[in-house]
């Protein structure tokens, strides 16, 4: 089974990553995912400051592959 990580994604980013992480996680399309933050950025600014936090809180992807020693 393979464990998922909500990280943010430094390959595919725009400004830090954070909308291409979440569809990454959530298996969603990213332009999908950048649409909501912009549309939530027009309604009292909601989007901006989601973005900040989670850019603030979620880790960065290392860009190293992971590998698995058992």
């Amino acid at each position: 089974m393979e464990n998922k990580r909500l990280e943010r994604n430094p390959m595919n980013k725009v400004i830090g990553g954070v909308c291409s992480g979440l569809a990454e996680f959530f298996g969603l399309d990213i332009a999908l995912v950048r649409i909501a933050f912009v549309i939530a950025f027009l309604f009292a600014s909601f989007g901006f400051w989601l973005y900040i936090i989670l850019w603030i809180v979620l880790p960065e992807r290392s860009q190293q592959p992971t590998t698995n020693s058992q």
